[in-house]
């Protein structure tokens, strides 16, 4: 047995290793009491510092919002959005069509909108367009009466269709997340803490999503508006009121939930819940959601039904729900969004079945294309397919022109977004960018084996790196009975959870499997029963048919340990709680 392995665990049913999150078992250095002790293990064991754990369990603005100041361009930006709404120049916002890009959007338009501002949005269609500012569309927004362009979640890399606006005499603002290279386009200002030239105070915040920024930006907007005395005789628009189109996007853009952006998605849940946006309101009644939102219906609920209209829809629908101020027009949008996701998840599933049987294991990156694929569900089924491979997957869509578009998502650990800007350098790739953990990109079909060589070859270090100890971090063990909702009620404190604040995984045992069963589409549901009365429901998603799956339906009567995220059972209610199970081992 492995005495410094949770529970002695060296090889579970997935074949990994039951460590310590972070190396740091609990109780090592804590005192205080047992609710207390745990939100500490969890604060340290995900790096913060002492001093920081006040400030982490009531993330507040007030203790994490920066200067605007810090950022490069920021004021500038400021100035110039500032000088067109005093002489009521006609501002459009020019969108990405995920959901960052129509928070983003949002956030800008909304503000505007409430301090007078001529405000209208552009969001390219991504089959006909694709990702980022056009040429041809800046061009044809200059000629329709647009004073001044403001892209969000893009422009970093839109070089060629920045020339041409700058060409066409039109102003361009770029507020971006996205990693930026040596150069730059010819913007009027680009704000993105991304930018290589960044002080070290606005490069720590490079884990903004672009809604973030965009948030950022009305700040200092906002301080030079009440600075030139606009506010003096009409009310300051209250940006908390934003906070909840804040959240939506971060979480959803799946950008790391550390410092600023715990506090966006706690206060943003908070405005949330108070249903003061029309438009996510009308999105939680379509996604069925009767209680307050929290941070994971942002995105497996809220999230993919405004990425709908993007993917498979119209492109600016997400835009058009979360700015209007009409309940009816809201409610017809949202069940348009709640349709499309419908339609998503078929072809979804289709391409996923294909990506997956032509996936070759690869060292350091799985790449896999095809004809036919849709192009709006390419990222989602990237997703899916770094899941299975345990490395960073890209999805490319073979168009009848010859030219293909790709989606990426990385692992913890390996810089996709990097890797991908590399090869556009090396000419491999027609476009592309991103960030850590996801990217973008447009390729010649007769390149795409010389950018599955480039990748794999650039890749393989760091994948082997993050995968050399395949141990599953655990944040705390206790007995069968230990999962109830006292355990919930203290890990729900240290949270929101997300990406780079992963949810506590909690191992427990020894139990019983006493019922199992296929459930929906591949979910196997178990129910477990303890020696000291302990009795839970687990549910394993889409593990029906895994080697994994098969060994828990065959091991009914048989004493195991169980690893997961514990969580209330929305179900049942009350004080009933459920794992959602991540791995198992036998405890004999």
């Amino acid at each position: 047995m492995d005495t410094k392995a949770v529970f002695g665990i060296s090889q579970s049913l997935t074949g990994q290793r039951w460590a310590w999150r972070g190396g740091i078992a609990p109780g090592e250095g804590l005192t205080g009491r047992a609710g207390d002790e745990l939100l500490h293990q969890l604060f340290r064991a995900r790096g913060a510092e002492a001093e920081d754990f006040a400030r982490l369990a009531t993330p507040t603005l007030r203790d994490w919002l920066p200067d605007p100041a810090i950022f490069a361009d920021m004021e500038r930006a400021a100035e110039r959005i500032a000088d067109a709404v005093k002489a009521g120049e006609h501002v459009i916002v020019y969108g990405d069509y995920d959901v960052d890009g129509a928070t983003s959007a949002a956030v800008l338009i909304r503000y505007l909108r409430g301090i007078g501002g001529k405000v209208g949005h552009y969001i390219p269609d991504r089959l006909l367009e694709g990702y980022g500012p056009s040429a041809g569309a800046l061009v044809a927004l200059k000629q329709a009466g647009a004073d001044l362009v403001v892209t969000v979640d893009c422009g970093t890399q839109g070089f060629e269709a920045l020339e041409a606006a700058k060409a066409a005499s039109l102003d361009v603002i770029v507020v971006d997340h996205h990693k930026a290279g040596t150069a730059l386009p010819p913007a009027l200002a680009l704000v993105n803490p991304n930018r290589l030239d960044e002080v070290p105070e606005a490069a720590a915040h490079g884990h903004l999503a672009a809604v973030g920024v965009a948030f950022l930006l009305c700040v200092a907007l906002n301080r030079l508006l009440r600075a030139r005395g606009l506010f003096a005789n009409r009310d300051e628009p209250n940006l908390m009121e934003l906070i909840d189109l804040v959240a939506l996007g971060t979480v959803a853009d799946v950008a790391s939930l550390r410092g600023l952006n715990r506090a966006f998605v706690t206060q943003g849940l908070k405005v949330m819940g108070r249903r003061a946006n029309i438009g996510i309101a009308a999105l939680c009644d379509a996604a069925r959601l009767s209680r307050a939102p929290v941070s994971r219906d942002l995105g497996f609920a809220l999230g993919p039904r405004v990425n709908a209209g993007g993917r498979v829809g119209q492109a600016d629908l997400g835009v058009r729900l979360l700015t209007t101020d009409d309940a009816g027009e809201a409610a017809q949008i949202a069940a348009e969004l709640d349709r499309l996701n419908q339609d998503r998840r078929a072809i979804e599933q289709a391409v996923t079945e294909a990506a997956l049987a032509g996936a070759m294991p690869s060292p350091g990156c799985t790449l896999v294309s095809g004809a036919g694929w849709h192009p709006g569900v390419i990222g989602i089924v990237a997703s899916r397919l770094k899941e299975k491979m345990n490395r960073p997957a890209i999805v490319i869509a073979i168009g009848e022109d010859g030219i293909a578009k790709g989606s990426g998502r990385s692992i913890t650990g390996v810089d996709l977004g990097a890797a991908v800007l590399a090869a556009k350098d090396h000419g491999l790739l027609m476009a592309g960018g991103g960030h850590a953990m996801a990217a973008g990109l447009t390729v010649a079909a007769d390149g795409i084996a010389a950018l599955d060589a480039f990748l794999n070859e650039r890749l393989t270090d760091a994948v082997t790196a993050a995968t050399a100890d395949r141990a599953l971090s655990i944040d705390a063990a206790v007995a069968p009975r230990g999962l109830n909702a006292g355990l919930v009620d203290v890990i729900e404190t240290g949270g929101p959870y997300g990406q780079g604040w992963p949810a506590p995984r909690i191992a427990a045992g020894p139990f019983q499997i006493v019922d199992s069963r296929i459930v929906g589409e591949n979910h196997l549901r178990l129910q477990l029963a303890g020696a000291d009365g302990g009795r839970i429901k687990a549910m394993a998603w889409r593990q029906g048919d895994s080697e994994y799956g098969a060994a828990l339906q065959g091991a009914r009567g048989r004493p195991v340990h169980i690893a997961g995220r514990v969580k209330r059972d929305d179900w049942t209610g009350g004080n009933a709680v459920e794992l959602e199970l991540d791995d198992a081992a036998f405890a004999d």
